[in-house]
C-alpha cells in the first residue's frame, strides 16, 4: 500500500486510487494530490489493507475493478467511482445507484483511437495481413502468391455496425467517407443526427443487418440485453463471405458458436479485440485459425490515449469528491 502525502488540511476529502493493472502517470497523480489525500492499492494482493483504506475513501478511481455489493459494504463514505474505461460492465450500477454514488467513465477521449483500431482490424482481417506477414517471416514466400492467399476488398462493401455509440459513429464516418462503404447500423434507438454526418442507414431488425452486411462489427456494450446476442443463429444468417469483427465486449458473442461457425464455413473470417475470457487461454481454438485475427484488447492502447483516459478520469473523480458535477456520469445517485 502506497500513501501519497500532501499538504491537505485535516478533514478534507480523500481519493482512494485503486488500480488493477498499472499506475497512472505522475502528472495525473500530482493533479489528484493537489486536491486530496491519495492512496494507491492493489486490491487482490493486499485485500485487507485495501478495504481498510476504502472505508475512509470518498472517491474510487481505477480500471477493471469489479465494484459490487461486497465491495460497497466496505465503502460507507464513497461519493464517486471513476472508471478509466468507456465500458462499465465491471460496475454493479444497481448497487451503486442504490447508495447514491455517482459513477463515471471516459467515453470521449478514446473515440478516435478505438475507431482507428477497428478500421485497422477490418482491413487486416479482410486482407489476411497477419497470416501473410507470418508466411513471409517464416521464409515460405518462395513463389508468386496464388488466389489461395488472396483476401477480399474493403472499399465499396457493406459494413453493418451493431451498437451506434460515439465510437460506432466515428467508424461509420470513416468507412463511408474514406472507403466508400455502405454503412447500416442496428441500435436500440435511431440516431438521425449521426445518419446525417456518417451517411449510415438505420435498420429496425438486426436480421436485416446480418443478412446484408459484408462486414459485421459489434460495438455494443455488455448489458443484460446484449449478453450472448450473437449466437449460432446469428452466424447462420450472415453471408458465407462475411467477416465478423468484435470491438465491444467478448460476452456479447457466444464464443463456442463463433468457433463452430468458422469451422463450418458459415462465415469467412473474424477479427477480435475482445474475448469471453481474458487473457485468452492458449488452448482456445480461435488462436490456431488462420482466418482469425486476434488482438489482446488493445483498442485504446496508445500512449497518448491512455494518458488522456487517466487524466479525464482523475478530473471527474476530483469533481465528484469536491461535490461538483462530473462530465461523464454513467448513472447518478
Amino acid at each position: 500500500m502506497v500513501k501519497f502525502k500532501n499538504s491537505m488540511e485535516e478533514g478534507e476529502s480523500a481519493i482512494s486510487i485503486i488500480l488493477s493493472y498499472v499506475e497512472p502517470p505522475n502528472d495525473v497523480l500530482d493533479l489528484m494530490k493537489e486536491h486530496s489525500e491519495v492512496w494507491m492499492a492493489r486490491p487482490k494482493k493486499q485485500k485487507d489493507m485495501f478495504y481498510r483504506y476504502l472505508k475512509e475513501a470518498d472517491g474510487l478511481y481505477g480500471a477493471g475493478l469489479k465494484v459490487d455489493e461486497e465491495l460497497l459494504r466496505h465503502a460507507p463514505h464513497l461519493k464517486i467511482i471513476s472508471n478509466v474505461s468507456v465500458g462499465y460492465d465491471n460496475l454493479d450500477m444497481e448497487a451503486i445507484t442504490k447508495r447514491g454514488i455517482i459513477a463515471t467513465h471516459t467515453p470521449t477521449v478514446l473515440i478516435d483511437t478505438m475507431a482507428d483500431t477497428m478500421i485497422g482490424l477490418m482491413i487486416a482481417t479482410a486482407r489476411r495481413m497477419p497470416e501473410l506477414n507470418r508466411l513471409v517471416k517464416e521464409g515460405q514466400w518462395n513463389k508468386p502468391m496464388t488466389p489461395a492467399f488472396f483476401g477480399t476488398n474493403v472499399h465499396h462493401k457493406t459494413l453493418g455496425i451493431i451498437g451506434m455509440g460515439r465510437i460506432g459513429e466515428e467508424i461509420a464516418r470513416r468507412a463511408s467517407v474514406a472507403f466508400h462503404m455502405d454503412v447500416v447500423y442496428y441500435n436500440r434507438t435511431r440516431k438521425p443526427e449521426a445518419e446525417a454526418v456518417t451517411g449510415a442507414s438505420f435498420v429496425e431488425e438486426i436480421d436485416e443487418l446480418l443478412e446484408t452486411s459484408d462486414f459485421v462489427m459489434v460495438m455494443t456494450p455488455l448489458t443484460e440485453s446484449t449478453y450472448h446476442m450473437i449466437d449460432a443463429g446469428a452466424f447462420r444468417k450472415m453471408k458465407q463471405s462475411a467477416v465478423f469483427l468484435n470491438g465491444g465486449r467478448g460476452a456479447v458473442v457466444v464464443e463456442d458458436d463463433l468457433i463452430e461457425a468458422l469451422r463450418q464455413g458459415d462465415i469467412a473470417a473474424a477479427g477480435l479485440d475482445v474475448f469471453e475470457k481474458e487473457p485468452v487461454d492458449s488452448k482456445n481454438p480461435l488462436l490456431s485459425m488462420d482466418n482469425v485475427v486476434t488482438l489482446p484488447h488493445i483498442g485504446t492502447a496508445t500512449h497518448e490515449t491512455r494518458h488522456a483516459m487517466y487524466m479525464d478520469a482523475a478530473k471527474q473523480c476530483i469533481n465528484g469528491v469536491l461535490g461538483k458535477k462530473p462530465e461523464h456520469i454513467i448513472q447518478g445517485g
